[in-house]
């Protein structure tokens, strides 16, 4: 995306459902026409923030553009829908992701900005490509290779993980795309294959992925790697990935699940067998250097008060009512409104454009200055702030504050 489109693209447009379409059991894709008929320049791996009004709340969700990037006049994105939380069966499904699956329909405009985020494709480089994902995080891959297959000559090796044939989405269009050319190589991986799968032999290997299959695949080379699933097949992926010696600097990554730190130790994991792609658990996140984060907050924890600078130390008590909460130099003062997940939100709602990447405590883009006031942090952040300083993505109001967003 040029430079000039950055800004552009932060901007809420309208965009009409052209085409609604049932990828596989969990995911569906939604086709967009702009209303103005300029489609924005974008990046294969970016995404569009969605602003939609579900049941008299306004909610932000943040899906991939999954199509390819040469389209002309639309955009794809895919959509799986969310569970509850397995480990919180009392926490509701996921509200953006069941809003688009059982109300949206053709014909219906929604409001996105968009394409963004730093998880991206660098066409810049000649190093052979893997695409490695575990379940909907396939959807960025899916741009990346559309534009890898069709504008460059780059060897390509496309692994993605999935529970088996039933929950595979675009299994046929990238099996078409690798046809298109030479040195695109193509693996798919079912943790537990269904009978019907092993009779249409619809994946090429069973169980999870692990350092066999890797070691098969791959030739010893110096790879761009981008990794993309759920917290279980992040992490195993990683260490397993940084244990055949891939350089931590080449893995570029986007996942699902809660910010967690993804290199626990250098080397091989404990279990070298890397994870599968299991179910996500509501919420999206993203790497701290290389990625744009998306997230659905539900019932996360707070951050341990001592890891946290004194004067945005979390607390426990429920926020006090009638809170206030001023954006500085902006002249901006809004009550607190519960329905928002973090200040960064708030200040969205607000019609404020605050700088972020991750939305998930994870990169710092959002740190501003905490004038008066205390926060309390749902996420714990991966760097905690300096003192005096506080991260809108990962933080609600402990009681009335003066923010000062950075310039």
């Amino acid at each position: 995306m040029a430079d000039g489109s950055a800004a552009v693209n932060r901007a809420f447009l309208d965009y009409i459902v052209v085409a609604k379409t049932r990828e596989s059991d969990v995911i569906t894709s939604l086709i967009l026409a702009p209303v103005s008929g300029v489609v924005p320049d974008y990046r294969p791996g970016q995404h569009l923030v969605f602003r939609l009004d579900i049941d008299g709340a306004r909610v932000l969700r943040h899906y991939s553009v999954s199509g390819n990037p040469s389209e002309p006049g639309t955009l794809r994105i895919s959509v799986k829908r969310e569970p509850a939380p397995r480990n919180r069966p009392d926490l509701p499904a996921g509200l953006g992701s069941g809003h688009m699956h059982d109300h949206v329909q053709a014909g219906d405009t929604l409001v996105a900005a968009g394409p963004i985020g730093q998880f991206i494709l660098d066409e810049t480089s000649r190093r052979p490509v893997l695409l490695f994902s575990g379940g909907v995080g396939l959807t960025p891959m899916m741009s990346m290779l559309h534009r890898l297959v069709l504008s460059s000559d780059r060897r390509v090796y496309f692994v993605h993980a999935c529970e088996n044939g039933n929950a595979h989405a675009f299994s046929d269009e990238v099996a078409a795309l690798a046809r298109q050319r030479q040195g695109v190589t193509v693996h798919f991986a079912y943790r537990e294959p269904t009978g019907h799968d092993r009779i249409g032999r619809n994946f090429h290997s069973a169980g999870l992925v692990g350092r066999d299959v890797l070691q098969a695949l791959l030739p010893l080379d110096d790879y761009d790697v981008y990794l993309c699933g759920p917290p279980a097949f992040m992490q195993a992926n990683w260490r397993l990935l940084r244990g055949l010696g891939v350089a931590a600097g080449r893995i570029h990554y986007e996942f699902f699940g809660p910010a967690t730190v993804l290199e626990t130790g250098e080397g091989e994991p404990d279990n070298p067998v890397a994870g599968a792609a299991t179910q996500e658990p509501g919420q999206l996140m993203a790497s701290p250097a290389s990625t744009a984060g998306r997230t659905q907050r539900t019932g996360l924890p707070l951050a341990p008060a001592e890891s946290l600078p004194s004067v945005v130390r979390a607390v426990a008590a429920a926020p006090a009512a009638g809170m206030q909460v001023s954006f500085g130099s902006t002249g901006i003062t809004v009550p607190w409104d519960d329905s928002c997940s973090s200040l960064l939100d708030l200040a969205e709602q607000a019609g404020l454009s605050p700088d972020f990447n991750c939305r998930a405590g994870l990169c710092n883009t959002c740190m501003s200055t905490l004038v008066s006031g205390q926060v309390e942090y749902f996420e714990p952040p991966l760097d905690p702030p300096p003192e005096g300083k506080v991260l809108l993505c990962c933080s609600r109001p402990a009681g009335s504050l003066v923010i000062e967003l950075a310039a």
